[in-house]
């Protein structure tokens, strides 16, 4: 999710970056990468430039804090895991032992 999040953001600093620096005025039309379009539709394309912002940084942050969680979980689970690995070693000890046992 943070990747895709990255890559949307990316996309709406293009448009915007674009939109300020190929952008060239002739008569009522803006020309922006090479293609002419009217000032309605640029408004538009920056409208769309600003939600891909914005929903790419929000896709981000939530994988972000799922990647997070799911580094914790993980984290919890091995410690776990090697508690049980040390608890079992104990029992082995002790059911080898042979004071134990009698």
């Amino acid at each position: 999710m943070l990747i895709v999040g990255l890559v949307i953001i990316l996309i709406g600093v293009i448009l915007v970056v674009g939109g300020l620096f190929t952008a060239d005025v002739s008569g009522t039309d803006v020309e922006i990468f090479g293609i002419a379009m009217s000032p309605t539709i640029l408004f538009l394309a920056g409208l769309l430039a600003g939600l891909c912002l914005l929903f790419g940084l929000s896709v981000s942050k939530f994988g972000a804090k799922r990647e997070l969680k799911q580094r914790k979980e993980q984290r919890k689970i091995d410690d776990l895991s090697a508690k049980l690995d040390r608890a079992e070693a104990r029992r082995g000890r002790d059911l080898d032992d042979p004071d134990v046992r009698n």
